[in-house]
């Protein structure tokens, strides 16, 4: 008798609490090698199976990765011109979205997709990071 493949209904499984350490290091993006070397050294902290094997706990990465993302999914941003401010006006009109920034004395004001400002649910008030990605700068005197 053959079986056919059943697809499980069940929710996907929440984030263990330990990781192995392949998980880790592609976590880190670090190599598995790498990571060994580093179990070995103690400078990561793990925990040993009954087998003998170890696991990382996830709060033990939390000093190799850095702050979290600015929102849920997103990736960290190599971009450093990035000014932190707080939203003043979102106006949705077609496609487009008009975004402003108030940031200290001064206003950024940004267009981008309707999508992506739905996606974001920007409101006035909230806060919000400007990432400026420009070839060029150009000063001029006031």
């Amino acid at each position: 008798m053959t079986r056919t493949p059943t697809r499980s209904t069940s929710p996907p499984a929440a984030t263990p609490a330990l990781l192995t350490p392949r998980q880790a290091a592609a976590r880190l993006g670090i190599s598995y090698p790498a990571l060994k070397h580093w179990i070995l050294a103690g400078r990561i902290r793990t925990v040993k199976t009954p087998g003998g094997h170890h696991r990382v706990p996830i709060d033990a990465l939390y000093a190799f990765l850095g702050p979290e993302p600015a929102r849920k999914g997103a990736a960290r941003i190599s971009g450093r011109n990035q000014l932190s401010g707080t939203v003043v006006e979102v106006t949705l009109e077609g496609l487009l979205a008009k975004v402003v920034l108030a940031i200290g004395n001064q206003h950024v004001t940004a267009i981008i997709t309707a999508d992506a400002a739905r996606e974001l649910a920007l409101k006035a008030g909230d806060t919000a990071v400007a990432l400026i990605k420009a070839t060029e700068v150009m000063i001029i005197r006031p």
